[in-house]
């Protein structure tokens, strides 16, 4: 997903100070130390072009500034233009996050706060140029009360060069923690910027706050923890971003990287710390940063014992510090004690910003291909909102024809991308057996089906589906929306080339059916070595099919047999493996099936809509836990007959 970021400042460091006081000492000296340093310094007497207005341009200066660094010395507070400035730069402070740093040059702070000595002599002089009651002396007032609590350094007397070498490698370090990049293309993120900074209570230093974004893979978790991050981090005393944990904690050894990681970034010390073990390091971290206001972001954690050697319970930070979790496994963010008040899940995009998105990418600037709006919205549909989907097809398609275009989506519509799709199987490959066979029967089958009725027929086939729903909601892989069973359809269409690539030539040596090609394929040969699991033929109009009676004998494997809309002009019953579990036939039967001799393991039997007249013996005295006859009117009505002869 895209993001917007703070835009880049024009300027590293702004220097507000008393020109008559300060210029060609102290601050000269300064300025030359940071130049020197590389560190991009605005200052009036250099940056000030002839022409410009002097105080708009001073504005400017300051809100396109990281630092603003203010000199208060004797007499500051008697230059209005002093004063405006140090008003503009609190209001950036609060407004823009502008780090400002205080130097009390020979002056006491409890001067600058209290407006005592030389800053009472300045203002008193203000306020009876302006009024007593003047709105203008009083924002100054309180600019310098702000400015003046605030840390900084304090000189009286001593050596100057010492000071300076200190601001400096202060303002080296600061500038140092550099935004991240977040995306070639700032869509949609803005709005969710503005609903986390609210969740993460900036402005209350009350304890530790951890908070998750969860989501699923490609859905944007990423792009919008560096939006944060980069709207935030100079808040705090120390900051880091720990990208991809998951891929880099392989192991304890990896996992120690990351502690060593974690306390230089937010210690700002150029060489990495040493840490002998994950216990030595958890340690390490709680006792250096417990007195530190941090902001730490663990990205793509999959893990609890990533959380525990990283971060603990967050007690190990100082107050006030946020500590945010970019996740696809809801049940993570549970366990590790945070509540749903701080999960915040990460959406698709909607429609206008999908558009928006996919325009950046598949168009440009310099785009003139004209591209008809029936086959973009065909790319819109395909990727439902994904970001990632948006992005990687937009960039594919960009500087192509229309002829491309409608080529790449034929394409699509039988095999996913592989960079799309290799993304997406990260959260299947993280499954355990049960969950995968889950997942796989519902984008195969399932999708957009009853979920009472998903659990029925997945039971009957002995895999635990009720904590297997609840782990794949956990993960993001589907969703249940009014008791209906939702999957993405880029997801839907990964999982069903998981399948395809049991494979692709083949048909028999797949576990899983759906396509009515691949089934009449498998029904017209001997299935002895056929390895099909489970078979759902729903043609979405009615079709006529040979199913010879014994076709089905030899395929021991089957325990899933679903069939909808057809019908079978064998005139005779099929027969059934005794190790089918659940069997359903919807529209067109005109026979039972039967059963080889033996103990049978059929748990559902589903005919409906068929003109059978009655029940098999073999069924009279097998429990079958679910036998629906539904709209079978010939058995109904020899049913009704019996009922009323015995009257």
């Amino acid at each position: 997903m895209a993001s917007s970021s703070k835009p880049k400042s024009n300027y590293e460091v702004f220097l507000s100070f008393r020109g008559t006081d300060l210029r060609n000492t102290f601050l000269g000296h300064l300025y030359k130390a940071l130049y020197h340093n590389g560190i991009y310094t605005f200052v009036d007497s250099e940056e000030l072009r002839k022409g410009d207005q002097t105080l708009p341009a001073l504005m400017k200066a300051i809100e396109e500034s990281c630092v603003a660094i203010i000199v208060f010395s004797k007499d500051y507070a008697s230059s209005q233009w002093c004063l405006e400035e140090v008003m503009k730069i609190m209001e950036c402070k609060k407004q823009k996050d502008l780090t400002v740093l205080p130097v009390f040059y020979k002056v006491d702070p409890r001067e600058v706060r209290r407006g005592n000595k030389s800053y009472g002599k300045a203002l008193a002089k203000h306020e009876s140029k302006f009024g007593k009651d003047s709105e203008k002396v009083k924002r100054w007032k309180k600019a310098l009360f702000d400015a003046g609590s605030l840390s900084g350094w304090h000189f009286n007397d001593g050596d100057e060069s010492e000071l300076i070498e200190r601001i400096v490698k202060e303002i080296s370090t600061l500038l140092d923690r550099t935004p991240l990049h977040v995306a070639k293309c700032p869509v949609g993120i803005d709005s969710k910027v503005v609903k986390l900074k609210s969740m993460l209570n900036l402005e209350s230093d009350d304890g530790v706050l951890m908070m998750g974004l969860w989501g699923r893979v490609g859905i944007g978790k990423t792009s919008l923890a560096k939006a944060i991050y980069n709207d935030i981090f100079r808040q705090f005393d120390g900051s880091t971003f720990l990208a991809n944990v998951r891929e880099t904690s392989k192991n304890c050894r990896d996992l120690v990287a990351l502690q060593e990681k974690l306390l230089s970034e937010i210690l700002s010390q150029k060489q990495r710390l040493v840490v002998s073990n994950v216990d030595a390091g958890t340690h390490l971290v709680r006792d250096r940063l417990c007195r530190k206001k941090v902001l730490l972001i663990l990205d793509d954690v999959d893990d609890l014992r990533q959380l525990n050697a990283l971060v603990g319970e967050g007690k190990w930070f100082g107050i006030g510090s946020k500590i945010m979790i970019t996740t696809r496994d809801k049940h993570l963010l549970t366990c590790h004690g945070i509540d749903q008040d701080h999960v915040y899940e990460v959406k698709t995009l909607e429609d206008s910003e999908a558009r928006e998105l996919l325009s950046k990418h598949a168009f440009g600037t310099h785009q003139k291909l004209k591209i008809k709006a029936d086959l973009v919205d065909s790319v819109l549909n395909h990727a439902r909102g994904l970001p990632l989907a948006i992005e990687v097809l937009g960039s594919f398609l960009c500087g192509r024809r229309e002829h491309e275009w409608k080529s790449t989506l034929k394409k699509l519509s039988r095999n996913p991308n592989k960079t799309i799709n290799n993304v997406l199987k990260i959260s299947y490959d993280g499954l355990e057996d049960n969950e995968k066979e889950i997942f796989l029967h519902i984008a195969c089958f399932f999708k957009g089906c009853d979920s009472d009725y998903i659990k029925k027929v997945i039971d009957s086939c002995d895999f635990e589906i009720d904590i297997g729903l609840e782990i794949l909601i956990e993960r993001s892989l589907i969703s249940i929306e009014h008791r209906t069973v939702e999957v993405h359809g880029l997801i839907q269409l990964m999982g069903m080339d998981i399948v395809n690539q049991e494979c692709r030539d083949d048909p028999k040596r797949r576990s899983k059916l759906w396509m009515y090609d691949d089934v009449l394929d498998v029904l017209s040969h001997d299935m002895g070595d056929c390895v099909v699991k489970a078979i759902v033929l729903e043609p979405p109009e009615h079709k006529e099919v040979y199913i010879s009676p014994n076709v089905f004998t030899k395929a021991s494997k089957l325990r899933l047999l679903i069939m909808h809309n057809v019908h079978n002009t064998f005139q005779g019953p099929i027969c059934l493996p005794n190790e089918l579990r659940w069997f359903e036939w919807v529209g067109g039967a005109s026979w039972f099936p039967e059963f080889s001799l033996g103990p049978k393991k059929l748990v559902g039997l589903k005919m409906s809509e068929s003109n059978i007249t009655g029940l098999p013996k073999q069924f009279q005295h097998k429990k079958i836990e679910i036998l629906v006859l539904k709209y079978c009117r010939k058995i109904m009505r020899k049913l009704f007959d019996l009922a009323t002869k015995s009257m």
